[in-house]
Order: structure tokens, then sequence, then C-alpha cells
């Protein structure tokens, strides 16, 4: 950290779910003077975490912003690499939507059958959290919305994240809904997708869109992640910055 009370947040992966540029799946890595977290573990986030060198013992909390692979098929990777390469001992908590627990131990038979059943050797906690709710995890208060990537009932969550007096808000992948404000307004950092530039199609957010509602949300920092081959081509025309797999800030 260069200075007490610093954030420092990496974009571990910021590509959609095919890999649009050669990008991971969506990861953020954030460092507190407090705590390490993730939001959302892509299935590329290990192989990108290993690349770019990051303490996986460090990171006390994982939040999951919805179950499909590109922000949730990482963790059984992280999970038994956990246990059986970085030798963790150090508890690990993950937060995700309703019916976390059950996901995790499909995606974890999908990857590797049986791997359920193996007991971690570090403390493990699973925690359910509810759109409108706010919970305190790991010296984070974390509030939930739920936004639109799929059926109502998806669940599909977006993050506002107050850590070391700092906002983090993330969009997670949606269409425009007005819980964005709620999540979005006055963050010290919004992540938002972007996935067209003018485009509009179901279940994913463009920045036309985004654009429309931003004197109402008035980030004070917004930074465009998620983006697809079309949205990436544009890239030197925004007015925006936009977010790279690697790239390191600090809030």
């Amino acid at each position: 950290m260069d200075a007490a009370g610093d954030i420092t947040l990496t974009f571990v992966g910021c590509g959609d779910a095919f890999g649009s540029g050669g990008r991971f799946n969506t990861c953020f890595h954030v460092e507190t003077p407090e705590t390490r977290f993730l939001i959302d573990c892509g299935a590329s986030s290990l192989i990108a975490m290993k690349a770019l060198g990051l303490d996986r013992n460090r990171i006390e909390t994982i939040l999951i912003t919805h179950f499909h692979g590109d922000h949730f098929g990482g963790i059984p990777y992280f999970m038994l690499d956990a246990q059986f390469f970085s030798k963790r001992t150090g508890p690990l908590t993950v937060v995700g939507p309703q019916g976390l627990k059950e996901w995790i131990e499909r995606a974890m038979e999908t990857a590797f059958p049986g791997s359920s059943r193996t007991r971690q050797k570090f403390p493990l906690e699973l925690i359910e959290i509810s759109p409108g709710e706010t919970k305190s995890v790991a010296g984070l208060d974390i509030l939930a919305e739920q936004v639109v990537h799929g059926p109502p009932d998806g669940p599909f969550l977006a993050y506002r994240v107050t850590a070391s007096g700092k906002v983090i808000a993330y969009t997670g992948d949606t269409e425009w809904t007005d819980t964005l404000i709620r999540i979005g307004r006055k963050a010290d950092l919004l992540i938002a997708e972007a996935y067209f530039r003018d485009k509009q199609v179901p279940f994913h957010l463009d920045l036309a869109a985004l654009e429309k509602h931003l004197p109402a949300i008035e980030p004070k920092r917004l930074i465009l992640t998620h983006m697809n081959d079309d949205m990436l081509s544009r890239r030197s025309a925004l007015d925006y910055e936009t977010a790279e797999d690697g790239m390191v800030l600090k809030i």
C-alpha cells in the first residue's frame, strides 16, 4: 500500500463469458489495510491470479454476483488449489445469492466428481445474501440488490461494498434497472458492465442506457467492464475509463 487508507483494486479479469479480446473472466481483487477480497471468481480466475502473482491465501472473502460460469466457475479450482497446493489454513468466507450452498456443491461435482465431499483443511463459511439486504463480513459492509440478467428468480445481484471508508459498486451483469442507482450512488468507484455501446439486448447493460442515468448515480469514478468485441473496438472513442486485465488502481 502506498499510503495508509489506500485501497488497491486489480482487475484479475474483466472479460465477458466468451473471452472477447482474449480477456479473462470477471474477477476483481481488492486489497484494503484490513482485508483482501474478490468480487466474482470466473472460470479462468485462478490462472489469472497466478499469472499476476496474487497471494490467494490472503484472500479472506469472495463475493459472487450470480452463478454463471464466467462469474462463478472458478470457485471449484480456487477451493481445490487452497486445499492441495497453496495449503491454505486461514478461514475463507464466500458470500453469494440464495442457493449458494447448493450451487457450490453442484459446481464442485461438475468440475471434479466427489470433490464436494472433501473436507477442507481451512474454515469455510458460506453466507447467502438477499436483495435489499446488507451484511457485515470481515470488515466489509455489503449491500446486495436484485438486477435483471435472466429469469427474475435467477438470482442475480449487484453489490455496493463499503471498505475502509470507501465505496466500491459493481453492477454485475444486467440490463438497466433502477436498483443500479442505489448501488452506484456517489460511489468512490462504480464498475459497470458495458456490453454494447448503443445496442440494447435483454439481460445486458449497454453504455447508452447507463449514460442516461449517470446524472442520478453521480459516481466519483466510473470504469467500464464486460465488453464484447464490438464494444472493445470502440474504446478509443469513449469518454470513459475502461478496464484491462491486470490493471491496478488506487481508490
